[in-house]
C-alpha cells in the first residue's frame, strides 16, 4: 500500500520540560485519520523516534528518558520475563511492542504480557508488524517526564480489553491498579506487588525500583 508519508521527520529540539510532541496529518482533498498502516510505515522511516498513535491519528512523540528511568524499565521487564519463561503460559514485551487497540490508537506498554494461545491466530509475517490485539497485562513508568495525564492512558488500556493495568510512579512511590469495572486501586510505598489470579505467582518487588 502507498501512503503519502514522509520517509523521514525533520528533527525538533526538545525543551528540557516537553513531556510529547503531537504530529497532525492533515491529508490533501481527503477527511480521515492516519491508518495503523500508515504509522507502521511511519515508525519503519523514523526508526530512531519512540512514537506512539492515538485515536484520533495523531502521532505522539516522546523524547528519550533518562538513565533512571530506563534502568527502572529494565528491571520491570526482567521480572515479568524470568517469572514468564518459567510459567511458560504467555509472552512479554517491552517498549518497543506496540498493539493496535480496537479504538484504532496503537499503544506501546513499558511493559506487556499476553496467553500464547491468544498470539496463536497470527502468522509468523503477521507478527513482525504491530499486532492488533490487546495485552493481558501492562505496566507502565511514571518517568520524570511524564505527567499523570498519564492514567487517561491507563484506562484506555482497559477500555480496549486489558484485563490488569499497573502504572508506576517512582516519583511518589505510588502504583496505581486498573481493573475493568474497577475504580483505580493505589497502594503507598508497597514492596511487593502481586498479579491476583491472571498472572499465578508474579510478584513484582519493588525494592528493586525505588
Amino acid at each position: 500500500m502507498e501512503v503519502a508519508i514522509a520517509d523521514t521527520v525533520i528533527p525538533v529540539p526538545f525543551m528540557e520540560d516537553t513531556r510529547s510532541v503531537r504530529l497532525h496529518f492533515d491529508f490533501q482533498n481527503q477527511k480521515r485519520k492516519l491508518t495503523p498502516d500508515e504509522f507502521w510505515e511511519f515508525c519503519t522511516k523514523n526508526r530512531k523516534l519512540r512514537a506512539e498513535l492515538t485515536k484520533d491519528g495523531d502521532v505522539i512523540i516522546m523524547p528519550p528518558t533518562g538513565y533512571e528511568s530506563s534502568e527502572e524499565n529494565v528491571e520491570v521487564v526482567l521480572q515479568l520475563a524470568i517469572w514468564a519463561k518459567k510459567d511458560g503460559t504467555g509472552k512479554v514485551t517491552e517498549s518497543n511492542g506496540a498493539y493496535i487497540l480496537p479504538n484504532g490508537a496503537t499503544r506501546a506498554p513499558d511493559a506487556a504480557w499476553i496467553r500464547k494461545e491468544r498470539l496463536e491466530q497470527f502468522s509468523a509475517e503477521q507478527r513482525k508488524k504491530f499486532l492488533p490485539i490487546a495485552p493481558d497485562f501492562i505496566i507502565e513508568l511514571r518517568s520524570a517526564s511524564d505527567s499523570l495525564t498519564e492514567q487517561a492512558k491507563m484506562e484506555e488500556w482497559i477500555e480496549n480489553g486489558v484485563r490488569l493495568a499497573w502504572l508506576i510512579d517512582t516519583k511518589t512511590k505510588q502504583v496505581h491498579i486498573y481493573r475493568p469495572d474497577n475504580e483505580p486501586e493505589v497502594l503507598d510505598d508497597p514492596s511487593k506487588v502481586l498479579a491476583e489470579d491472571l498472572l499465578p505467582g508474579f510478584e513484582l518487588d519493588m525494592t528493586e525500583i525505588w
